[in-house]
């Protein structure tokens, strides 16, 4: 009796119809990264920003003042470090309690105001200098609503990671491409209505959902083009979907220039999602998950019309495929914990997401605050993250999986270190050093999208997938106070830290079981077997046999 990995590979692996569904949903990663990374350009710093009472108001209405003119006479020295690096006034004049006969006077030499006169803390009428309107000027998030703009990243990680919990656990129970479409259309209009939303209470509210659907999205559709491509091919697709994620950080600072507004930036971020939902006429369901769910006749439906658009035919042997005998279950977090080599599987991989999520963010925020050209710098980042991808392709398949996981975040644990004790004088040294370890842990980082999908079953493998990435938002969630409350001790703490948490990550990731090869494992058991001499990369145990009255 043929099982499904036997029927796949007679219906053609990586065919015409493989390569075009796998093209269409790989567009989700570009999207993905959109709204990833997009409160970069969202929340861009004005380039001046301060507040006026009511005199200084009144004054710069009656002299005619441009912004900048305005800025430069009535505006208080910088006070503060953080007024200097972000160029704002957190403090003003208090005009009001000078002599209400006291004319100000529109002239440039004319001292403005009296130096006498107290400081008090901004309470609102911000003015802004900026070339392209943001969430910063639009909700003013600036001196003591500062902490706000750090928020939404955090609603939305906290989005990613309820979307991992809910949406992971549907795909695996309702079905793939259900979720998809259902995800892809929640994320368009959430996008809308961040895009408009009246108040910050709002933009909030409805970012989160937008970090729900778009986990879900990104997260289906990477399993489903695990699942309808042969053993041989998933380290191909597993890696060229990241690189499409790439090309989305390497896209967006060029659609950010020259859209000059947010909301513009936003409802590019958003709208493209609406397009997936033509995928419901050229994207099937999951033929492994079918299975899974004992439709075996769809399942061989699907195979067929994949065999026919590859050019293939299944013989009338082919007309019944062997199943699991388990019985259909609804996945749990204790099915990933209850077996010992489930168990290690998924503590490991949670600690794998969590240290490339909170190192590879780490990383590039810490870039980030070098300062110059922000459009320039975000491209260049997403230039280096290309030739990751392209070493992966290169060994992932000739040393296996476990080797190049663990030696790229071993990589970037020691350039952390090494970069810490560099000396200041040698700035072209520690950039070098620095670029290393960015390189190391983008590896690393989509590496371990691929080894999840590879060590689950196929009844838990998108809940599994889900549930262990949601580490990874969590460490989105806590990176950029580890980073900025570690660098007022010391600049290059948070790089030990980085280093410490790549290194440790690289030995552990040496305990999982190597996947080359060996067919997708469809039960726990096939989990528990990998590793030894028992699981066969085309069959399985136990099996039970569907007859299908319709091919």
């Amino acid at each position: 009796m043929p099982t499904f990995d036997q029927a796949l590979r007679k219906a053609g692996e990586f065919g015409r119809f493989q390569r075009r569904v796998f093209l269409l949903l790989c567009l989700t990663g570009v999207t993905f990264a959109f709204l990833f990374v997009g409160v970069v350009f969202l929340g861009n710093q004005p380039d001046y920003y301060w507040c006026r009472g009511p005199r200084a108001t009144e004054l710069a209405e009656r002299c005619a003042w441009s912004p900048e003119e305005e800025w430069n006479r009535t505006a208080p020295e910088l006070r503060t470090l953080a007024e200097r690096r972000g160029q704002g006034h957190c403090h003003r004049y208090l005009l009001e309690a000078t002599n209400a006969s006291t004319e100000l006077s529109c002239d440039p030499l004319a001292a403005f105001p009296n130096r006498s006169a107290p400081l008090v803390p901004c309470s609102g009428d911000w003015r802004y200098v900026e070339t392209h309107s943001t969430i910063v000027s639009q909700f003013d998030l600036v001196c003591d609503n500062a902490w706000m703009l750090d928020l939404t990243q955090a609603i939305l990680n906290l989005g990613f990671l309820a979307g991992a919990f809910t949406l992971g656990y549907a795909a695996d129970r309702y079905g793939r491409i259900v979720i998809y479409l259902i995800s892809c259309f929640g994320v368009g209009v959430t996008g809308i209505v961040v895009a408009f939303a009246p108040n910050f209470s709002v933009f909030v509210i409805f970012r989160f959902l937008q970090g729900v659907f778009g986990k879900g999205a990104w997260m289906t559709c990477f399993v489903i083009v695990t699942e309808i491509v042969g053993s041989k091919q998933r380290r191909i697709v597993g890696i060229v979907i990241q690189m499409f994620f790439t090309l989305g950080i390497i896209l967006l600072p060029g659609i950010a220039y020259f859209t000059p507004s947010w909301q513009g930036i936003q409802l590019a971020i958003s709208l493209p999602s609406f397009l997936f939902l033509l995928y419901y006429w050229v994207v099937p369901e999951s033929p492994r998950w079918l299975i899974t769910r004992k439709q075996g006749e769809k399942a061989l439906q699907i195979l067929r019309h994949v065999a026919k658009c590859n050019g293939k035919y299944l013989s009338p042997n082919y007309s019944e495929i062997t199943v699991t005998d388990e019985e259909v279950s609804n996945p749990s977090f204790l099915d990933l914990v209850r077996t010992p080599q489930m168990r290690k599987c998924t503590l490991i991989l949670m600690f794998a997401w969590f240290t490339s999520a909170v190192v590879y963010q780490g990383l590039v925020m810490r870039l980030g605050i070098v300062g110059g050209n922000l459009y320039i710098d975000f491209f260049i980042s997403g230039l280096v993250e290309l030739p990751g991808a392209l070493l992966i392709l290169l060994t992932i398949e000739r040393l296996g999986r476990r080797l190049p996981f663990a030696a790229s975040n071993i990589v970037a644990g020691v350039a952390c270190l090494v970069t810490a004790f560099l000396p200041e004088g040698l700035p072209w040294l520690r950039t070098a050093v620095a670029t290393l370890g960015r390189l190391g842990i983008t590896m690393a980082f989509e590496i371990v999208y691929l080894v999840n999908s590879e060590l689950y079953p196929t009844t838990l493998r998108n809940f599994g997938v889900s549930l262990c990435s949601g580490l990874c938002d969590f460490g989105g969630i806590i990176a950029p106070f580890l980073l900025f409350r570690l660098a007022a001790v010391w600049l290059e703490l948070p790089l030990i830290i980085f280093g410490i948490l790549a290194s440790i990550c690289g030995g552990l990731v040496m305990l999982l079981p190597e996947t080359k090869g060996i067919a997708l494992p469809e039960t726990v058991d096939d989990v528990e077997k990998l590793g030894s001499s028992q699981l066969h990369p085309c069959g399985r145990k136990k099996k039970t046999q569907v007859s299908s009255s319709n091919v």
